[in-house]
C-alpha cells in the first residue's frame, strides 16, 4: 500500500509537470480516432484505485498548498517585489497584446486558415488576405483600435457560421483588450498621434482623422482600460475550460489518439486514460482560477509552462496556433487579476490594518510594516 501511494505521489507530480504536452489543441495534431463513449471512459478510468489516488493527491496537494500559502505567506517581500517589477511593464502591455494577436493572424493568413487550423475554407484567398493584412496592421500598430474591432466582428461572424472557431476563442479577449488600450508604444499610432498633436507641424494641419475621431474615441474608452485584466482572465478562463472539458474530458477518443501518437505514457508511466483526465482537469483548474481571479499570476506561470512544454514537446504541432494563448497569458503576468477578483480582495485585506492576523497569514499590521 505504501509503495502504491508513493508511486501515486510521484505520478501526480510528474503528470502535473508534464501535462502540457497533452494539453495541446488535440484537433491540430490528432491522427484520427474511433469515437469513445464519454461516460464509459470516465467510469472505467475512475474505477482504478491508482488513478483515483493520483487525482486525489493532486487535488489535495493543490488545495493544501494554497491554504498554507494564505496562512503563512512565505517570501512575502519577494512576492511583493516581483509583483511590483511585473507591473512596471504596464506601458509595454499594448505591444505585448499586438504581438499576441498579430503574429498568429499573419501565420493563419499565410497558412490559409481562419483564426484556427481547424477552420480551413475551400477558397482561402480572402482568408489569406484578411489574416495577413489584419495581422500586419496589428503588428505595425496602425489604426489598432479600428483593426481590432474589425477582427473581433469577423471572428464573431465566423463563429456563428462555424462553431469550431471556439478553439481560437482567445482572440476575443485579445481583440477587446486591444480596442481598449490601442497601439501603445512602439506603434505607428503613437508616431501619428505625436505628429498630429503638435500644432506646429504641417501634418497636424492636414490630418483629418486624429482630432475628430481618434483622440475623442481614445478619451472615451480611457476609463475602461482598467477592465483589460478582467477581459483577459475571463476570456482565457473560458478558453482553458473549453479545452479541458470539451476537448479532453468530453472527447477522450481524439485525446487518447494524441497520447498514443506521441507515446506520452513513456514520458510519465501512467495509463493513457490518466493522461487525458489529468490534462483535462489541469486546464479546467487553470481556467476556473483565471475566472475567479485567485493566484492569477501563479496560474499564469503554470499556463506559461504548459505552453512552453507543448511548443517544444510536439514536433508537428502548429506553433503559431498557440502564440495567442502564450502571449495573452504572458500579459496576465503583467496585469495581474485586476478588479472583481479574489486576488484584489486578498490584497485589500493585506493593506487593511484592522484585518486580524490570522486572515492576513499570521502577520500583524505592525509586522507587515
Amino acid at each position: 500500500m505504501n509503495r502504491r501511494l508513493s508511486a501515486a505521489l510521484v505520478a501526480t507530480t510528474a503528470l502535473l509537470a508534464s501535462s502540457g504536452v497533452a494539453s495541446a489543441h488535440v484537433k491540430y495534431v490528432t491522427p484520427g480516432s474511433d469515437p469513445v463513449a464519454v461516460v464509459e471512459f470516465l467510469l472505467s478510468a475512475l474505477s482504478d484505485p491508482f488513478n483515483l489516488a493520483v487525482l486525489a493527491l493532486g487535488g489535495v496537494s493543490i488545495a493544501v498548498g494554497g491554504l498554507l500559502y494564505l496562512r503563512f505567506r512565505p517570501a512575502r517581500r519577494d512576492i511583493t517585489l516581483l509583483r511590483s517589477l511585473l507591473t512596471d511593464y504596464q506601458d509595454l502591455l499594448p505591444w505585448l497584446l499586438r504581438l499576441s494577436v498579430g503574429l498568429p493572424l499573419v501565420g493563419a493568413g499565410f497558412a490559409g486558415y481562419f483564426f484556427s487550423p481547424a477552420v480551413e475554407p475551400a477558397a482561402p484567398t480572402f482568408v489569406r488576405l484578411f489574416g495577413i493584412s489584419t495581422g500586419f496592421l496589428v503588428l505595425f500598430g496602425f489604426g489598432t483600435r479600428f483593426v481590432a474591432t474589425v477582427g473581433l466582428l469577423s471572428y464573431l461572424v465566423g463563429f456563428v457560421l462555424n462553431p469550431a472557431l471556439m478553439l481560437a476563442f482567445e482572440f476575443v479577449p485579445g481583440f477587446i483588450a486591444l480596442a481598449l488600450v490601442g497601439g501603445g508604444r512602439p506603434s505607428a499610432d503613437q508616431v501619428i498621434a505625436r505628429m498630429a498633436d503638435d500644432e506646429r507641424t504641417i501634418y497636424s494641419r492636414i490630418d483629418p482623422f486624429y482630432r475628430t475621431v481618434a483622440k475623442p474615441f481614445a478619451e472615451r474608452v480611457q476609463p475602461y482600460e482598467a477592465l483589460v485584466p478582467i477581459v483577459l482572465r475571463v476570456g482565457l478562463g473560458i478558453s482553458f475550460i473549453y479545452l479541458g472539458v470539451a476537448q479532453k474530458l468530453m472527447n477522450p477518443g481524439e485525446s487518447l489518439a494524441v497520447v498514443a501518437k506521441y507515446n506520452l505514457t513513456a514520458v510519465v508511466p501512467v495509463g493513457p486514460e490518466l493522461w487525458v483526465i489529468g490534462a483535462g482537469l489541469t486546464e479546467t483548474l487553470v481556467g476556473v482560477m483565471f475566472i475567479v481571479g485567485l493566484f492569477t499570476r501563479a496560474f499564469s506561470g503554470v499556463a506559461f509552462l504548459l505552453f512552453t512544454t507543448t511548443l517544444f514537446g510536439l514536433p508537428d504541432d502548429p506553433v503559431l496556433a498557440h502564440i495567442s494563448l502564450f502571449g495573452l497569458v504572458s500579459a496576465l503576468l503583467v496585469t495581474g487579476a485586476g478588479a472583481f477578483s479574489v486576488d484584489e480582495w486578498l490584497h485589500a485585506m493585506d493593506d487593511d490594518p484592522n484585518t486580524p492576523g490570522i486572515v492576513r497569514g499570521g502577520i500583524t499590521s505592525e509586522d507587515s510594516r
